[in-house]
């Protein structure tokens, strides 16, 4: 059978299934960046800090997104590797069906109260504005972007990985080109970046619609959904860790934001945008190797093969530490031109970013284990413990480091909450890894 997860677990098989998800993550995080290089560049560094004022409400959307793929993604998986494929076709079209009504359930307060939303979100007199217009027709794209995130992680569980960057690809090409010729060329702002973001994100969830509706000899397809409390709680339980860690960015970043316009202004609140868009990237290989392999640890899950999951556990942490010392390392030797692309050297906002960032990147090191903890848990439906882990690095931890540091250090408090957070979840991370090697079946290692 050509549509198949990978039945055979090696080095080169597991890399070439997990890339075209590590790619298409890493483009992700190039074209999510694409808003805040061109308004930094043809608006302004008070158009970049706002952009991040209202970013809060994007990782509400992203959360739900992510939350149904991922959780649901890890029951289809499961329903697949024992035979049951008319089953998983059921479990996808239901999920997929339930997260377009809450992408709009979630769309309509938000533009009714726009200019409310901005003003809680803390913008300022001086970025309202900005953040108003950045928010507006984002608002309204949310139902296709929930789908778009769905579709992410289901077409990996439909063995087709590749046609899931292409789209992914094709939605980033169509986001730049716009932000390029509504921003660069027309003018227009912050609004123009809204607007490429919104068709941008919202051409994936169109188009995996369609594929999903048209092609009807799949590993799954859509069908006419059937009503189940189990699979909807089953499904948002198993991903709840992704929907923790998506709400806790919100509030962390409001969090960053209220502490940066304390200690510094508006030009603390740009210089921690730019650290905040630079980790997301940096993470970016992780996060897609992670989505890339949660369903071959379903798959093998569900067939009891304990061999193939401890040697993909293996092979999953070996990866983890080489790609985390690689990009420690670009981060560190790269870091000016890096911050360079957001803020123009010589600059306040590039000064406070290059002096912030020697105490912010070291989380890079711990960052890959933890995301990666999380996911495997996920991927095993094992929705608690992958929520503490979520829970523990990006609300519980960050927050209070957050808010306890820059009493006692000022700004440095604030650029080390990060890898401090990373660092004491990955202490979690490993006892709880550790505590379930062998309910999970990837302390047996197979033999060589």
């Amino acid at each position: 059978m050509s549509q198949s997860l990978p039945l055979e677990i090696k080095v080169g098989k597991i890399l070439k299934f997990a890339f075209p998800t590590v790619l298409m993550m890493v483009f992700a995080g190039l074209y999510t960046m694409v808003d805040g290089l061109f308004v930094a560049r043809y608006v302004g560094t008070d158009a970049l800090g706002a952009v991040n004022i209202v970013f809060p409400y994007i990782s509400v959307v992203i959360g739900i997104g992510v939350m149904l793929g991922t959780g649901g993604s890890a029951i289809v998986a499961k329903s697949l590797g024992e035979g049951f494929r008319e089953r998983a076709s059921k479990e996808f079209s239901l999920i997929v069906a339930f997260g377009l009504i809450v992408g709009i359930v979630v769309m309509i307060p938000t533009a009714i109260f726009l200019d409310e939303c901005v003003r809680l979100l803390g913008a300022t007199d001086r970025l309202f504005g900005y953040g108003k217009d950045y928010m507006f027709w984002i608002v309204f794209s949310a139902p296709f972007g929930v789908l778009a995130l769905i579709f992410q992680s289901f077409f990996v569980t439909a063995a087709k990985p590749g046609l899931g960057l292409i789209v992914s690809t094709a939605g980033g090409v169509i986001n730049i080109v716009l932000d390029y010729v509504l921003i660069a060329v027309c003018g227009m702002g912050t609004v123009g970046a809204s607007i490429g973001t919104a068709i941008g994100n919202s051409v994936p969830g169109i188009f995996g619609l369609c594929y999903f509706l048209a092609r009807r000899k799949g590993l799954i397809v859509l069908t006419k959904p059937v009503w189940s409390f189990r699979i909807i709680g089953k499904a948002t339980f198993n991903g709840s860790s992704e929907m923790v860690t998506n709400l806790a960015s919100a509030v962390t970043t409001l969090l960053f934001n209220f502490a940066m316009l304390r200690l510094i202004g508006e030009d603390g609140v740009a210089a921690i945008t730019v650290a905040l868009y630079l980790q997301f990237f940096l993470s970016t290989v992780f996060i897609g190797y992670s989505m890339g392999v949660a369903p071959v640890f379903s798959f093998h899950y569900g067939k009891r093969n304990a061999a193939a999951i401890a040697k993909l556990f293996r092979i999953s942490m070996i990866f983890l530490a080489a790609n985390a010392a690689l990009w420690y390392a670009v981060a560190m030797f790269a870091r000016a031109p890096l911050i360079a692309v957001f803020a123009p050297a010589g600059g306040n906002v590039f000064r406070i970013a290059l002096q912030g960032w020697y105490l912010f990147a070291p989380m890079i090191l711990f960052a890959g284990f933890n995301i990666f903890a999380s996911a495997m848990f996920t991927a095993f439906s094992d929705g608690i413990r992958s929520a503490v882990i979520s829970f523990l690095r990006t609300f519980v931890l960050l927050s209070t480091l957050i808010l306890v540091l820059p009493l006692i250090w000022g700004v440095t408090g604030i650029w080390i909450a990060v890898p401090l957070a990373e660092a004491a979840t990955l202490i979690v991370s490993s006892f709880l890894m550790i505590g379930k090697r062998h309910d999970y079946l990837y302390a047996t290692l197979p033999k060589q």
